[in-house]
């Protein structure tokens, strides 16, 4: 069976990789439609080997299509979805919208596909936030055998994760300050070339940013709502990638060993040893990669039952897109029949 697929914020960058991604993974598809706002009709976007025209995603009448992949921004998913999903569609959403309402199911297939089974209280799916799918990915094999008490996280999150705009940003910044001339920022609260920022998303009334608070309550709505999350989210100035310094605390003991183990053994996750001829993984190797990357593997002696690691992944792949496919694959396979 195959089935007619339209990924709204095609010209994007979460966009241009979703494309990819049903391409490479050869989803079974009868026809794509590439839908972004006025601005773009007519551009043409790829898809394997073939170009699509991009459509007016205002005038675009959803009935007949499947799947919606929806990557266009919040406020233009709050609008869109629902139109979506009343025509008969099952969108599947990339933005922060839908996420923590509690009739749309937030979901990592790795983790926790059974929540697919309620998305049709509204046919609405929401796709966590980058940096909440990298971590809950690695948490969740040790959550099963070690319950996790709480999560200390720093993450350290590529500029692509703000859009085209941010990437440019971080590109004519560092051109600028080669060349002595002064650098202007937009994209970002302050300079971001050659620098580091800790603010990510508005700040909130407790003095937590946005994506801080998101990576606490998304954890809770897709792991467990028991464990406590304390996330500080920096923005770095690299382009691709993702990286996070995670400290767990256990209810059990639980050894750097066993972890490694557990990971191995677990889809969607690669472990590099410091005894291996990486030592560790950085960004800059892991574009383009689907997994997520574990290393710097260690005890945490300063609480009970303590484990250290460094995580990274792909967060326009992993972190978006791949996962968003990944979500529709689940649901044809076991939902949409």
């Amino acid at each position: 069976m195959s089935y007619k697929i339209a990924v709204v914020g095609a010209t994007g960058n979460v966009g241009h990789e979703m494309l990819n991604i049903l391409h490479e993974r050869g989803f079974p598809v009868s026809e794509v439609v590439a839908l972004a706002s006025h601005r773009s009709v007519g551009r043409e976007v790829s898809f394997g080997d073939n170009d699509l025209k991009v459509q007016d995603l205002d005038k675009y009448d959803f009935k007949g299509t499947d799947i919606v992949l929806s990557s266009p921004g919040g406020k233009v998913s709050a609008q869109f979805a629902p139109i979506a999903a009343e025509a008969g569609a099952v969108v599947i959403d990339n933005t922060s919208h839908f996420r923590m309402d509690e009739d749309v199911p937030l979901v990592v297939p790795e983790v926790n596909p059974e929540d697919l089974a309620w998305h049709t209280k509204r046919n609405i799916i929401a796709n966590p936030n980058c940096s909440t799918i990298q971590m809950v990915v690695a948490l969740k094999p040790l959550h099963d055998v070690a319950k996790i008490k709480r999560v200390v996280v720093s993450t350290y999150q590529s500029v692509s994760g703000a859009g085209k705009s941010a990437m440019d940003e971080l590109f004519n910044q560092s051109r600028h300050f080669f060349m002595h001339d002064k650098v202007q920022h937009e994209a970002f609260p302050k300079q971001i070339a050659f620098n580091v920022i800790p603010q990510i998303d508005t700040f909130m009334d407790d003095g937590a940013t946005k994506e801080e608070w998101k990576m606490k309550v998304e954890t809770n709505k897709i792991l467990d709502k028991s464990i406590q999350v304390c996330a500080s989210c920096v923005r770095c100035p690299i382009f691709i990638g993702h990286a996070e310094m995670i400290n767990v605390e256990f209810e059990e003991a639980i050894t750097p060993k066993q972890a490694m183990k557990l990971w191995r053994d677990a889809q969607g996750v690669s472990v590099i040893d410091l005894e291996s001829d990486m030592e560790y993984v950085t960004p800059a190797e892991i574009a383009g990669e689907d997994d997520v990357f574990i290393s710097r593997v260690r005890k945490d002696d300063s609480v009970e039952h303590g484990l250290n690691f460094w995580c990274v992944a792909d967060n326009l792949r992993k972190g978006a897109a791949l996962n968003t496919v990944q979500i529709a694959e689940v649901l044809v396979k076991d939902y949409l029949k």
